[in-house]
């Protein structure tokens, strides 16, 4: 389906972003990583994307709270695939909780320049080439929390409430142009960004890391189910397909009924 398709996916080198640039390259897209990790294990990803898809597979360790450091990641990315990205993903991001007023403002700036700010850097860069094309996919990750509150993430919360209204003017900026931007929201994912949150709440409990997931995820999910990389980056897929041409500015959750409530 997209063979002949570049795609260029932030904070991929493991989680959500991995899976989606797993599920573009399995539909033959070549592709481009970003993300942080150990060098060994990033190139060993690197090179199994094309030993199992046959596709093309690039990384760039762009820090996306560097503005500079954004620009030559699309610069290279431009130099790579000839052109530039044809599909953008938004994927990176990063968390920290505390009350507003013990929020550390140097974790609020980081959070929304790698959640926000980065996502607007990578799409006007991205936006020249896929106009010469009249053809783009913008995919934003942002979250429940884009659509719903929780105490203690006010930085991740705006942010993420930010990137749904970037990814709604980017759609109208881009309506006649053959270009589409979308958010996905996904609700709890396993990744090790959730972990984290998992082990904080077991030791705070006094209870196993097992026990404090599935309190986590029975508390937001009416599934009780935590949602899957594989299923958002399916979910990327699709967005990418002939038959979500027209679907433009929206948000598909990925929830386990999170947000319907």
């Amino acid at each position: 389906m997209l063979t002949g398709k570049c795609a260029l996916v932030t904070g991929s080198t493991s989680g959500i972003g991995l899976a989606m640039a797993k599920a573009l390259a399995g539909a033959g897209a070549d592709v481009m990583l970003n993300g942080f990790g150990d060098k060994d294990e990033i190139e060993a990803t690197r090179k199994s994307l094309e030993t199992e898809f046959g596709v093309t597979a690039h990384y760039n360790g762009a820090d996306l709270s560097k503005p500079d450091q954004i620009e030559a990641m699309m610069m290279d990315a431009a130099a790579k695939f000839g052109g530039g990205a044809d599909i953008l993903i938004n994927n990176a991001g990063i968390q920290y909780t505390a009350l507003i007023e013990d929020f550390p403002p140097e974790k609020w700036d980081a959070i929304i320049a790698i959640n926000l700010t980065s996502a607007f850097h990578t799409t006007r860069l991205a936006l020249p080439n896929m106009k010469k094309k009249n053809w783009g996919r913008i995919i934003n990750t942002a979250s429940a929390h884009g659509l719903v509150a929780s105490v203690q993430k006010a930085a991740y919360v705006a942010a993420k409430h930010g990137i749904m209204g970037l990814t709604k003017v980017t759609a109208l900026e881009t309506a006649e142009s053959g270009i589409t931007a979308n958010s996905i929201c996904p609700g709890w994912v396993r990744t090790e960004l959730v972990e984290r949150q998992i082990e904080a709440k077991a030791k705070e409990g006094g209870i196993s890391v097992e026990q404090a997931a599935t309190n986590l995820v029975s508390d937001k999910h009416p599934s009780k189910q935590f949602v899957t990389p594989e299923q958002i980056g399916q979910t990327a897929l699709f967005l990418c397909s002939d038959a979500a041409s027209q679907m433009t500015g929206t948000h598909m959750s990925v929830d386990g009924g999170w947000t319907a409530q």
